[in-house]
Formats: structure tokens, sequence, C-alpha cells
């Protein structure tokens, strides 16, 4: 017939190739519009095409894990889907493609060969062939599971996983001994051998040894675990360790200066020259809220507001009035336990004294958006490539009186971490910012600040630190060698009347590159809970 076309008839299904080999003749009848199908090639049997259709939702279901409704599809659901999940979840694979062959009749079954091929992480690509054995059951066909049948290496109580881990790399600190800060150094899953946080995790490929094949592939007991038979091959990889800027004194010292400590809470020492991070300490372990907590940084934020009022032509010695209340867009603003200053304050004073409402007062010298360009002298608000993943500041422009209001005592849409907090001292001690570094070799570009500090500015902010520690709200620093700066916050946070609040001291020492930060959440007040806690940290560092 001149109409005639021939075709291959093909079926696919997720990732996976059906190449059932049956030609089409497709008959076009003028004016009949019907198509009529024959089989040729050999004649396929219809009963192996009726086998195979109902093969196609097993293995396509047990291609894409779900291993409850490929065992739908068995004589054996309880068995079937407890050893495909097994199978799956002990290999993990990245991807899986199952290709089934050509079927034919052995008696009252339908038996079908096909190809597993998996990409296993720590192997490479594992391919096996197998055979599913099929018979009709009150009318439909059905998969006769059996362990085999997955693998044909399988026996029942067996299961296939993967045995051999390699020899893992160590994360180490400065002086290169391995690094015993959980938080920083995270953790790694015992069954996978994979970096499941922290460093471990960022720096996986590295310390397991690369993607190459490290594992094998094995037939284990499912009771005991055991391999019983090895069916790939695998190199022994060895990783490459990660080294840190973390000083192991100075990390001894803030762990310890956290000991005790009820609430949650971090502790972040910096090198001010080098922007190196000497300690990054969290209590309790788990998440690192030293580099990665996101908090409004409360009173210590003064330090920016300062220097925005700073450069605005103000000085220290210049008159300050810090009355107890002031009100904005209706709202009263009132200094910590409703404190207020005589007369004849300077703005050293209110900054000594942490006052709330001079800062609220002095907010109309600065416009919506000084705050944020202030801020990005100290880094804030930058991309950091610390090689450790952090939360590095936000500083918004002002939207409106009340929202600058209470930015200005770092309050509202401000948020910081403690390591942010850190660098804001660390950039006075310096004189610039210097972005901080955990893992050298594995920073490609530094963040650089836009703009710097005028060199008064810089002077005057280390008189007022100073002053914190010497007649302010740092007394708790005021008797410890080295000429400890400081500035206090507190920060309040929630809904609660009265409002609950985060305690921050941050700080440098004048005799050395030491630049901190100490934050308890829920912590209460700046100078009266964090202060003894950085002074403890201090005194660790003398002994």
């Amino acid at each position: 017939m001149d109409d005639q076309i021939r075709s291959v008839l093909a079926r696919s299904g997720r990732g996976r190739r059906w190449i059932w080999g049956v030609l089409v003749l497709v008959l076009l009848v003028a004016g009949g519009g019907y198509a009529a199908f024959r089989f040729l090639g050999g004649g396929t049997d219809p009963e192996v095409s009726a086998a195979k259709e109902r093969l196609e939702p097993f293995l396509g279901a047990w291609e894409t894990g779900k291993a409850r409704r490929a065992a739908s599809y068995t004589d054996s659901p309880g068995d079937a889907e407890s050893l495909l999940d097994s199978v799956m979840t002990n290999l993990d694979p990245a991807k899986t493609e199952i290709t089934a062959g050509d079927g034919e009749r052995k008696g009252d079954e339908v038996r079908v060969p096909f190809t597993v091929n998996m990409r296993i992480p720590g192997v490479g690509t594992y391919d096996w062939d197998s055979e599913a054995r099929l018979r009709e059951r009150a009318g439909k066909w059905t998969v006769m599971f059996s362990s085999p049948m997955v693998h044909p290496k399988l026996r029942p109580g067996q299961t296939l996983a993967l045995s051999g881990k390699g020899a893992r790399g160590k994360i180490l600190d400065s002086k290169g001994h391995e690094l015993q800060a959980a938080s920083v150094t995270g953790s790694v899953d015992p069954s996978s051998g994979k970096g499941t946080s922290g460093l471990q995790a960022r720096y996986d490929d590295r310390l397991s040894g690369g993607k190459g094949a490290r594992k094998s592939v094995v037939v284990a007991d499912r009771n005991s675990g055991k391999a019983v038979k090895k069916l790939t091959a695998a190199k022994r990889a060895k990783g490459k360790p990660v080294r840190t800027t973390i000083d192991p004194r100075v990390q001894k010292a803030a762990a310890d200066a956290l000991s005790g400590v009820k609430k949650n809470a971090a502790l972040v020492a910096v090198d001010p020259r080098t922007g190196h991070i000497l300690a990054a300490a969290n209590q309790p372990g788990g998440m690192n809220r030293a580099l990665e907590g996101r908090y409004p940084p409360g009173s210590t934020f003064k330090v920016v507001t300062s220097a925005a009022l700073l450069e605005k032509g103000m000085r220290p010695a210049d008159p300050g009035a810090c009355p107890k209340f002031v009100n904005v867009e209706g709202r009263r603003l009132e200094n910590q336990g409703q404190f207020s200053l005589p007369q004849g304050t300077k703005f050293e004073d209110d900054f000594a004294q942490s006052c709330n409402t001079f800062f609220i007062g002095s907010r109309k010298k600065l416009s919506d958006s000084t705050l944020r360009t202030t801020a990005q002298a100290f880094g804030i608000g930058g991309k950091w490539d610390v090689g450790a993943s952090t939360f590095d500041g936000s500083v918004p422009d002002n939207t409106s009186d009340g929202d600058k209001a209470v930015s200005v005592i770092g309050q509202g849409r401000v948020e910081a971490s403690p390591l942010v907090m850190a660098s804001v001292a660390g950039t006075v001690k310096n004189g610039s910012f210097q972005q901080p570094v955990l893992v050298p070799d594995q920073v490609r570009k530094k963040y650089s600040a836009p703009k710097k500090l005028e060199p008064q500015t810089v002077a005057d902010l280390r008189t007022m630190m100073r002053s914190v520690v010497t007649k302010g709200s740092g007394k708790a620093l005021k008797n410890l060698p080295g000429g400890p700066h400081a500035k206090t916050g507190t920060a309040e946070f929630g809904t609660d009347k009265p409002p609950r609040t985060h305690a921050w001291m941050i700080g440098y020492q004048e005799d050395s590159q030491l630049a901190w930060s100490v934050l308890l959440e829920d912590g209460g007040s700046g100078g009266s809970d964090a202060g003894p806690v950085a002074a403890k940290f201090l005194k660790n560092l003398g002994k």
C-alpha cells in the first residue's frame, strides 16, 4: 500500500530506555479514520508484552527510590520494600537507571532480563545484570520477588552496602594540631563518612580525598552489617588537611570563659591587623552562632553611630544631654533602667555610660543613608570570603524617623553576628577594616571596605572606648592589664513586656593584637552580664 509507514515503537520512563523492538504498521484507510497495529519481527507474544507492561512501574519506582510503591507490584510487598529501601539507602546513588531487555515465556512464567546502572558517590559507576520473573495471578501479572532478583549475588538476609572510608584529612588549628572546636569543625556522618556540617561539610572533598573511587560495594549481612563479599574494588583515599587560623591558646581561653554560662553564648576573637579569627567558641555546641548568628547588636553599634557623628563634625568633648526619656513619633524611648546624666555631660560620657537618649536625640545630624555608609567602613554588609559560612551584618537605609531612632542604638533592622562586632572593635584598633579569615588558603578574594574612617575619627573612638572601661559601663575590665578598650550593649528582642535582652560586650587590647566580642542570648545586661565573661576571657589569656 502506497501510504504504509514503518516506525519503531519505543517506551521511555524517567531516565530508563524501554526498547521493545516492535515494528508498527499503520494503515490509513481513506474516509475510515482508523489505525490498525500489527506486531512484526518474529511475532511478539501478547502475554510477554503484558507482563513487561506490569514490570515497567516496578522498575520505575525502584529507580526513583520509591520502595513501597515498587513493592506493591510484587508477591511479597513487605520483604520487597524492606530490601529495596535498604539497598537504596545504603548505596545512596546520585543517579539510577534501569534498562529492561526482551522477555520470553518459560512455562507459566515470563522472564525479563534487566540492567541496573548506578552512579554512587565514592564509588563511581556500578552496574549489574539481573532477571525478573513474572506470573499471572488473579488476572494480572505479578513480579516474583526474591533477593537474587535485586542482585544475583544476594541471598536472603543480605543487602548491598558500601565499605571503606579511607583516611580522612584533619582540620587543624594555626599550630598544626587537630582542632577541637566542634561547632566550627562540624560533624561527619558515621555511616557514609560524609561531612554534614561546618568545615567538615564545606571541605568534604578535600578532607575525604576527592571524588574518585574510595569505597567498595559489598554484600553485607543485614543483622550484623558485616561485609561478606566485595563486589567492586576501591583505592584507599587519602584526604588533605584543612588549616585554620584558630590559635589554640586563645580558643581555650574563650571556651573556658563560656563554661558554666547557662544561656546560649558565643565569644569571637580576631587579629585586627590580619583579620585572622583566633577563637570562635559557642556554648552549647552545635550552631556556630559566633560566625553565623543574626542579632540586634544593641549599644555596641554605638561605635558605628559615633563614627558617623564624629565624621559630621562632633568631638568627644562636645556637650550631650542625656534625659531619661525621648519621644519619637509618639513612642517613648528610654535609657536602660531609666537613668539620666547631669547637666554638663559630654558626648564621651554619653558613650561611656551608653546613653540611648543622647544618640536618639542626635539622629537629626544623620541622613537616612549615613548609618549604612558609615557601617561600610567597618565592612558591615559586604560579602566576606572567610573560608567558612558567616553572616556579615546588615544596616539598611532608614525609612522613617522612628526607624532611624532605633537604628542609631543598634535596634530595629540593624543586625550583626558576634564575628561582625569583633571586627568592629578590630577596625578601631587597626584604624581600618581587615576582613576576617578562618581558612586562609581557601580565600579567593578578601572583601575591601569601600571607604575608610578619618584618622581623627579613629583616634576619638579609641579615646571613647577606653572611657567605657575607666569610667563607664565596662567597669568589669577596669583593673585588668593590657589597656582594654570596650563597648557594652543590651539589645532588646521579642514582644515581651518588659522586653527580653541579649547581652553584648566588644573590645580590644591596647598592648596586643586582639579584638573580641561576647554575646549572651537572652542574657540580661551588657555591662553586668557579658562584662564578667569578657573579663574571664582576658584573665584566662594572662595565665
